[in-house]
């Protein structure tokens, strides 16, 4: 019984979550993305540093490249796997976003 509560209500969150796209934060009094979706008229400048930092490191890349690649890029200690998986995370939301291109094989790459 209790699986199937907690079934419910997971898939209830992955709906809502779905509904309402990424999180808004509050600037200025304003509602805004953290994290916008690229599309006409949104520049990279609109990007939080630390993505704009991400998307120059995949963009200089001779090719497709992984997390651990982007994480040697960025000084990150790329020795202990827990360490890559926040940039990780940053990467794909990049590619939820339309900014980057997530590959079957797990590496990314820039979008034309």
């Amino acid at each position: 019984m209790a699986e199937r509560v907690w079934q419910r209500m997971s898939e209830q969150l992955a709906d809502e979550r779905t509904e309402a796209g990424s999180p808004v934060v509050q600037v200025a009094g304003r509602a805004v993305r953290l994290v916008p979706d690229r599309g006409l008229g949104v520049a990279e400048s609109a990007l939080p540093a630390e993505y704009q930092r991400i998307l120059t490191a995949v963009r200089q890349a001779a090719g497709p490249v992984s997390t651990r690649q982007i994480g040697e890029v960025l000084g990150l200690d790329t020795g202990v796997r827990g360490r890559l998986e926040p940039l990780r995370g940053k990467l794909t939301k990049l590619a939820d976003r339309g900014w980057l291109h997530k590959r079957p094989d797990g590496k990314f790459t820039t979008r034309p």
